[in-house]
């Protein structure tokens, strides 16, 4: 029998539900020097306790896959600390969707993402990379040697999937200027009505001044920032995904050259099979993230 319930092997409810608040726990808040539970940390600390008198860890883990709890992963997150974050976030939700301030979009209106992939390492390995092979996985060399880095920056077209870019030494306004001119000369961007460009908070494009620069140079410029900590509302940054899964991994580049080679015909490449995101957070959906996030608050400090 174990722990009088009249049933060999079984535990309680009461241990259980003990095992999964200890899961959900945060060890250093107990004294404990660890930032996350492992399995076994937690079999020995319900020891520890006297939780229960043995337990194996195949059935902790079984315990806590019931609720999916998982204390042994965590996830970054930022909370909106700026007051117009749905404004800002809602505006460019809206251009998504062909509206801005209210209004539809016009035919001659256009509406780009913009931002800069920054220090892109070209690697060169040691030895040379082998391909795939019948039950063998392609081998690249662990060690490598630098042979500089540049900077990509690239802008993608929303609604025409299209993506314009170059590399540079390095990122700055000067080389951002150089991507919004190399853009805003082509039609149909040049005999536009507006250009929108959605852009992040980088030094490159930040605040009022970035504004009065490049709407002063291009009357029919409109620059949008996004909230700050809000990167991912800018959908350039799935093509950055895209790029960095099929170019950039693994990193096997002899020059700079090479590397600045492979980016820039991906990016024709990727032109030819390119479709327009299908981008589903809406402005519905921001704000019910934006009432859990009240709610999570508000809770958080009747709690305190």
């Amino acid at each position: 029998m174990l722990l009088g319930t009249g049933v060999p092997g079984a535990f309680p409810p009461r241990v259980v539900v003990a095992i999964k608040a200890l899961a959900c726990e945060l060890p250093h808040e107990h004294g404990i020097p660890l930032s996350r539970f492992s399995m076994s940390e937690l079999k020995r600390e319900a020891l520890a306790r006297g939780i229960v008198a043995s337990i194996g860890e195949t059935t902790i883990w079984r315990w806590l896959s019931e609720d999916a709890i998982k204390p042994w992963n965590h996830r970054s997150w930022v909370f909106p600390r700026v007051p117009d974050f749905e404004t800002k976030a809602g505006r460019i939700l809206d251009l998504y969707e062909g509206v801005w301030d209210g209004q539809p979009l016009a035919d001659d209106e256009w509406v780009l993402c913009a931002d800069e992939k920054t220090s892109i390492q070209a690697r060169r390995r040691r030895h040379a990379t082998l391909p795939p092979a019948p039950a063998r996985a392609g081998r690249v060399e662990h060690e490598y040697e630098r042979t500089g880095a540049l900077a990509y920056l690239a802008a993608w077209d929303v609604k025409q999937a299209r993506v314009f870019g170059r590399c540079e030494a390095t990122t700055g306004i000067e080389p951002f200027n150089r991507l919004v001119q190399q853009v805003m000369a082509l039609d149909p961007y040049a005999s536009a009505s507006r250009v929108f460009w959605i852009v992040d908070n980088g030094s490159s494009h930040r605040g009022q001044a970035s504004i009065d620069r490049l709407q002063g140079r291009w009357k029919n410029l409109v620059l949008v920032h996004t909230p700050i900590h809000a990167s991912w509302l800018n959908q350039i940054e799935i093509y950055y995904s895209i790029l960095q899964r099929k170019v950039l991994t693994p990193n096997d580049f002899d020059s700079l050259d090479a590397l600045e080679d492979r980016i820039l015909r991906f990016q024709r490449h990727y032109e030819q099979v390119a479709r327009p995101f299908r981008w589903k957070f809406t402005r519905v959906k921001l704000r019910n993230l934006m009432d859990r996030l009240e709610n999570h608050a508000d809770s958080t400090r009747l709690a305190a």
